[in-house]
């Protein structure tokens, strides 16, 4: 008698082996290629091990926020934020389409778990400074701020006007997590966390493609001054 042998299913990628093929669903000619995959490594472990907020606490007063700063290349984002459930995945292959909640720039009122409308270079950490004022304000000093930014927002004035004033008003519930791809103009002697440090900031540089590297450096503790990461990857 002949009998015929089952072969075990493949598994379904699950966690951040779950990525590459959530990010493939979403195509067309403005992804953004590198400034999306430049992102994956530093979000996930952020929203895997760090940020305290689910997708049942998406308007919970006490979550941690986190802004995307870096805007214009969110596949990355709305990958993990699908990994995490905070969006079906059958939303993804729509990404850029007519009436998808998923455009090229994030968009806060069409995608649950996103904090702010963001894209405009420089945009981010000022407004995070202000959420961080803000929960200070009220109380809440158990939630932690984290925005993303890219290198080359730092050639945008705005923020180093944040740098200046969060570091001066002890905001240490703020963190600021610098994509370094190399596309700076401008530059600093001994790098972009002196430039940070100059201001009163805590701060460290990783390898951003190193989770245990960049859970270290999110969790290094910073009493009573912001704290800055940042994320080095291969240049743009």
């Amino acid at each position: 008698m002949n009998t015929t042998t089952l072969e075990t299913p493949p598994t379904t990628p699950s966690g951040y082996a779950a990525l590459p093929g959530l990010m493939s669903l979403m195509t067309g000619d403005e992804k953004h290629d590198a400034a999306a995959t430049s992102t994956l490594d530093a979000l996930w472990v952020l929203y895997d091990r760090v940020l305290r907020v689910s997708p049942s606490e998406v308007d919970s007063p006490g979550r941690d926020r986190f802004l995307l700063s870096k805007g214009h290349g969110p596949m990355a984002y709305y990958a993990v934020l699908a990994a995490k459930g905070f969006l079906p995945v059958s939303t993804l292959p729509t990404f850029g389409a007519y009436d998808s909640p998923l455009g090229h720039h994030p968009d806060r009122t069409l995608v649950p778990g996103v904090e702010i409308g963001s894209g405009s270079l420089g945009h981010g950490l000022p407004l995070a400074v202000g959420a961080a004022l803000g929960l200070r304000a009220q109380g809440l000093t158990d939630s932690a701020v984290w925005v993303l930014i890219g290198d080359a927002e730092l050639d945008e004035g705005s923020n180093h006007e944040a740098i200046a004033y969060a570091g001066a008003a002890g905001l240490a519930r703020l963190h600021t997590l610098v994509i370094d791809n190399a596309s700076a103009t401008h530059g600093w002697p001994g790098g972009i966390a002196s430039r940070f440090e100059a201001a009163g900031w805590s701060a460290t540089t990783v390898d951003g493609r190193d989770h245990e590297a960049l859970y270290a450096a999110y969790t290094q503790p910073h009493p009573d001054r912001p704290h800055a990461v940042v994320a080095r990857v291969e240049p743009k």
